[in-house]
């Protein structure tokens, strides 16, 4: 899909992806989709299924994204400790982006992200702190 020189592009991909938090594994998929949107950086979308969900709690944050439509975010208790807001998903995406609804998306500048065994650089991005861009993620994220 592209709008106003602005792209998003949705995929599947075979590579495996493991997301950890604080050496804890919080997601593990062998099936995900890579989102590529125009200045960002590629996210995996993961079935959740493939979510260890007794780590993932929803939260009250809601964003909207004009090319994705509106997002839920999530929490991740690891021993204890409770990070806010650090993976998402579009439970009723716009239809150009209909392949990611219902599966969640981690901020890779706040987790560790493990693909085909290669743990990947955190990007620099609005949300590379904690609580950073919640705002941000509304518009573009």
């Amino acid at each position: 899909m592209a709008r106003h020189g602005h792209r998003v592009d949705v995929r599947p991909s075979s590579r495996k992806v493991r997301v950890e938090l604080d050496g804890t594994m919080v997601a593990e998929s062998d099936q995900p989709l890579v989102l590529s949107e125009t200045g960002l950086p590629d996210r995996y979308y993961l079935p959740t299924e493939d979510v260890e969900a007794e780590l993932i709690g929803p939260t009250d944050t809601k964003t909207r994204c004009p090319y994705k439509g509106e997002a839920a975010h999530w929490s991740v208790s690891v021993d204890g400790l409770i990070h806010e807001d650090v993976a998402w998903s579009y439970p009723d995406p716009l239809p150009d982006v209909e392949p990611i609804r219902g599966l969640v998306a981690f901020y890779d500048e706040r987790v560790d992200v493990i693909v085909d065994g290669e743990r990947q650089d955190r990007p620099e991005t609005p949300w590379s702190q904690a609580g950073a861009g919640e705002s941000a993620h509304g518009k573009r994220g």
